[in-house]
């Protein structure tokens, strides 16, 4: 089996709301609108992150994005309007922020601090 891509899916009420908080914290709207209530964000060539509308369902949805500095990452979104705690992790092997949307939903910035 040859995997291509793997999406993360975020189901939102608000759907537009979310749309507006995801694009300021990618820093970018949407790459693609498939259909209607269902937009995606391509992060790397073979991952991204699907924010599907779903009137039924709000927060619960868990996801971690690795990245190369927490910290500088942080303070981007701090610039538009995000905020997030950071912390390491007991073993100290990783840095982590953890972040909600206007939904509930925690997404989770991870950076390996050993090689």
């Amino acid at each position: 089996m040859t995997i291509a891509n793997v999406l993360a899916e975020i189901m939102v009420v608000d759907f537009d709301p979310a749309v507006r908080w995801y694009g300021s914290f990618f820093g970018r709207p949407p790459d693609r609108r498939p259909m209607d209530g269902l937009v995606e964000w391509q992060l790397t060539d073979g991952g991204g992150l699907q924010l599907f509308r779903k009137a039924d369902c709000r927060g619960g949805v868990n996801v971690t994005i690795a990245v190369d500095d927490v910290d500088a990452h942080l303070a981007t979104l701090a610039e538009r309007g995000i905020s997030g705690e950071t912390f390491d992790t007991p073993s100290g092997q990783l840095r982590l922020a953890t972040l909600r949307d206007p939904e509930g939903n925690t997404i989770t910035l991870a950076q390996g601090l050993q090689p």
